[in-house]
C-alpha cells in the first residue's frame, strides 16, 4: 500500500501535500490529558507500549494528520545510557548526574546495551504498526530521535538552558571531551534507529532542537556531522526509508546543507522562500508555519496559503515550524490540517 507522505518524502507526486505537526500528540488534546493522568506521569506513559499507541493515534483520528508520529521523547537515549532521568512539573526534564569529566563519559553504558534498553519503544512502534495496518495501511509512522547535540547538551547542562554555557565552556575549552560525549551518543543513536526501523516505522526525523545555540562556523563540527553520519549509516541499510532532518534556527547557514537524506525541516524562523532558494532542488522541504498563528483561524489560513504560493506544487510537506502549543483549541489545529489539504489539493 503507497503511503502519501512517504511518497511526499521522496519527493513523487501526490494527490495534495499531505501534512503533519510537531508535537501532535500532546497536551492540547483532552484525550491525551486523560491518558496521560491514567498512566501517572510522562516518563511512565513513554514506558506504556500500550498507552503510548493510543496517544500515537489519537492525532490521526481526531485531528486528521497524514503521518502517525511515535509518541516518546529524546531523553529516553540519554536516560537508558545511565543518566538518571526526572521531569518535574514546571520546569520540566532533569537529569540529576550530568556530565562533566572523562570518567562520567565512561560509565555511559554502550551502544548496544542501552539501544537494547529501550524495548518499550519497539513494543510501542510494532502496537502501532498493528493498529495502522488494520485500519488499510495508509498512514505513515514516523520514528524519531533527538541529535546528538541536542541531547549532550542536556546530558552536560543536566537540564534544558537558555545560555548553554556549560557545554559551550567545553566546546571551546575542552573540544575532545565533547567530541567523545557526541561520538558516544551517536552510536546509541545508529543502533537506536536502526531497531525502530526494524519495528515497523516508516521514516524517520533527527530533531536538532538546539542547532541556533551554535555559532555557524562550530555547527558541522559539532552537530551537522553527527547527523550525517547517523543518515549515511541509515541509509546504506535501509534506503526504503525517507530521513527528515529538523535543525532548529539555523537560516543563517542553510547554504552548509550536506547530506544524504530526503527532507530538509524548515523551522519557522526561516523564510520558506530562503529555503527553496538554497535547498529546494536538492531536498524535499517540510514545514513551516509558525505554531502561534494556530491561536487565529484566519491567521492560520493566510499563512498556508503563503506557504502554497511560495512552494507552486513543488516538493513539500506541510508542517508547523516547530511544536503545537499546549493551549491552543483542538478545532484550530483541525482548522491547520484541513486547509492545507484543501490548497494544495490537485
Amino acid at each position: 500500500m503507497s503511503k502519501i507522505f512517504v511518497d511526499a518524502c521522496f519527493g513523487k507526486e501526490t494527490p495534495y501535500t499531505p501534512v503533519w505537526m510537531m508535537r501532535q500528540a500532546g497536551r492540547y488534546l483532552p484525550e491525551y490529558m486523560r491518558v496521560r493522568a491514567e498512566a501517572g506521569n510522562f516518563l511512565k506513559l513513554c514506558h506504556n507500549p500500550k498507552k503510548a499507541c493510543e496517544v500515537t493515534l489519537q492525532p490521526v483520528d481526531i485531528v486528521g494528520v497524514d503521518a502517525a508520529i511515535l509518541f516518546s521523547d529524546i531523553l529516553v537515549v540519554p536516560n537508558e545510557m545511565g543518566m538518571d532521568l526526572e521531569f518535574i512539573k514546571g520546569s520540566g526534564p532533569k537529569f540529576h548526574n550530568p556530565i562533566k569529566t572523562e570518567a562520567d563519559i565512561d560509565r555511559l553504558i554502550g551502544a548496544q546495551e542501552a539501544a537494547s534498553k529501550l524495548t518499550y519503544v519497539y513494543e510501542t512502534i510494532e502496537l502501532i504498526k498493528k493498529e495502522l495496518d488494520a485500519r488499510g495501511g495508509e498512514t505513515a509512522l514516523i520514528g524519531f530521535t533527538g541529535a546528538p547535540w541536542t541531547l549532550a547538551t542536556y546530558m552536560i547542562e543536566g537540564e534544558g538552558t537558555k545560555t548553554y554555557n556549560i557545554c559551550k565552556k567545553m566546546m571551546y575549552s575542552n573540544p575532545a571531551l565533547l567530541h567523545k560525549i557526541l561520538a558516544k551518543v551517536t552510536e546509541v543513536v545508529k543502533i537506536y534507529m536502526q531497531k525502530q526501523i526494524e519495528a515497523g516505522i516508516d521514516v524517520v526525523q533527527i530533531f536538532d532542537s538546539w542547532a541556533a545555540a551554535i555559532e555557524p562556523g562550530k555547527y558541522d563540527e559539532f552537530s551537522w556531522k553527527y547527523m550525517v553520519e547517523i543518515a549515511d549509516f541509515l541509509k546504506e541499510k535501509y534506503p526504503h526509508i525517507p530521513i527528515i532532518m529538523f535543525p532548529k534556527g539555523i537560516p543563517a547557514f542553510l547554504d552548509k546543507v550536506y547530506g544524504n537524506f530526503e527532507v530538509f525541516g524548515v523551522d519557522w524562523s526561516t523564510p520558506m522562500s530562503l529555503a527553496k532558494e538554497k535547498l529546494g532542488d536538492k531536498y524535499v522541504l517540510q514545514g513551516n508555519m509558525e505554531p502561534c498563528r494556530l491561536y487565529s483561524k484566519e491567521a492560520t489560513t493566510e499563512c498556508v496559503e503563503i506557504i502554497q504560493e511560495t512552494m507552486q506544487g513543488e516538493r513539500h510537506i506541510f508542517n508547523l515550524g516547530h511544536g503545537i502549543l499546549p493551549d491552543v483549541p483542538v478545532e484550530n489545529a483541525i482548522h491547520f490540517i484541513k486547509e492545507c489539504q484543501r490548497v494544495s489539493k490537485k
